[in-house]
């Protein structure tokens, strides 16, 4: 049931977000990642099926990007009256997504080391998981600088940096904070997911 809602709710947003975006190019490039993303989900489902808060999680990531692909990131209504609303000069939809692009990635990184029991002790998972999803948020920031870098201006819309000149220090450290804070805050109530789902695959077994 959730499979069917989770690729209706993406289907929707992201026909809706190619219906006219700001700039075809930029709604390429950072829909991509979502497409992709339902790609691997897909082809996984029947080998290694995930918990519903991951899955849960991955469709809001998914939606933040094609959002911010249809309006460009720099350019999201909602952000622009939070930016009028509480004086602000730049539009921060962007912090949003890098935030969640260390918040989301981080469950998805301790479910397969906890499921696949490659790293047992606690502290070492965490340590890890922090470490993978900074490396992976600067690794995205390289992939902008490439895209800069072969697009020239083209690509102004996709960095979005509103002319901040930390955005890209900033972008790192908003995925950090998302790692820590997903770490902390839902751990536990992905491990009794997990634990659902070991019984799940072990009842077949148990009463043939």
């Amino acid at each position: 049931m959730y499979r069917a809602l989770w690729i209706a709710i993406f289907s929707a947003v992201l026909i809706w977000s190619g219906i006219q975006p700001a700039d075809r190019l930029t709604w390429l490039l950072e829909v991509l990642p979502a497409i992709i993303g339902a790609a691997v989900l897909a082809y996984t489902w029947n080998s290694f099926r995930l918990t519903t808060l991951v899955y849960a999680l991955t469709l809001v990531h998914c939606v933040i990007l094609i959002v911010g692909g249809h309006y460009t990131y720099a350019e999201v209504p909602l952000f622009d009256w939070i930016r009028d609303w509480t004086g602000g000069t730049r539009n921060n939809y962007d912090k949003l997504g890098h935030f969640a692009q260390g918040f989301v990635p981080a469950l998805i990184a301790r479910e397969i080391i906890v499921r696949k029991k490659i790293i047992p002790a606690a502290g070492w998972q965490f340590f890890f998981i922090v470490c993978f999803c900074l490396a992976f948020s600067a690794f995205y920031e390289l992939i902008e600088w490439w895209v800069a870098l072969a697009s020239g201006q083209g690509a102004e819309a996709f960095l979005g940096t509103q002319g901040y000149i930390w955005d890209t220090q900033s972008d790192m450290a908003l995925a950090l904070l998302g790692a820590i804070a997903a770490l902390l805050s839902l751990s536990k109530w992905q491990d009794k997911q997990i634990t659902n789902l070991h019984q799940i695959a072990l009842s077949p077994r148990q009463h043939p």
